[in-house]
């Protein structure tokens, strides 16, 4: 399926589920990336959720990583460059939401990209390659070609792959990993 279709598709399902459904699957997530390879790594990079679009609730991972004792980072986007800055997250750090309703730091320490060592991303859906959809604006494309080699990318995902996106492109990032309430798919 194309992109753009698939967009659609899954927004409209995960505007179907329950505030309960939400909580329940991102805490199943959160219980999955327990057992992934990643746990002697520092510095790990989450998105906030915008609730209104119904992501992953990523409250959960962040106790995990806060009881493990790892930095913690987040991202303030600029819309005109399609940038993100990268600040650390400690008790602090202001989060107000953007025009978008995307929880951001207002402020904060910045972190260089080329620290971060794992990178939970955000989705729409994927397929059975380690291709993803986004919303389509390119921030995490950009953001995960400026990573350093070897970083790892999680996708986090309430619904289980799609076979194929068949209009992948060169600027595509694929994911290491997606994580989903049932199953970690390796790619």
């Amino acid at each position: 399926m194309l992109k753009k279709a698939l967009r659609l598709t899954y927004k409209t399902l995960r505007k179907q589920l329950s505030e309960d459904q939400l909580e329940e699957m991102s805490l199943a997530i959160a219980n999955k990336i327990l057992i992934l390879p990643i746990w002697e790594k520092s510095y790990f990079h989450i998105f906030l959720p915008i609730e209104e679009q119904n992501e992953v609730n990523t409250e959960f991972i962040l106790h995990l990583l806060s009881g493990k004792d790892k930095e913690i980072i987040v991202s303030k986007s600029d819309f005109e460059t399609r940038d993100m800055t990268h600040f650390l997250l400690t008790d602090n750090t202001k989060i107000k939401k953007n025009e978008y309703n995307i929880p951001e730091p207002v402020d904060g320490i910045e972190v260089s990209v080329k620290k971060i060592e794992v990178v939970f991303v955000p989705l729409l859906v994927f397929d059975k390659f380690g291709n993803r959809v986004g919303y389509g604006k390119g921030f995490y494309d950009k953001f995960l070609s400026e990573c350093k080699p070897g970083t790892i990318k999680i996708g986090l995902s309430f619904f289980e792959p799609e076979e194929v996106i068949s209009d992948v492109n060169e600027n595509d990032i694929k994911l290491d990993y997606c994580v989903t309430p049932n199953e970690v798919f390796k790619f």
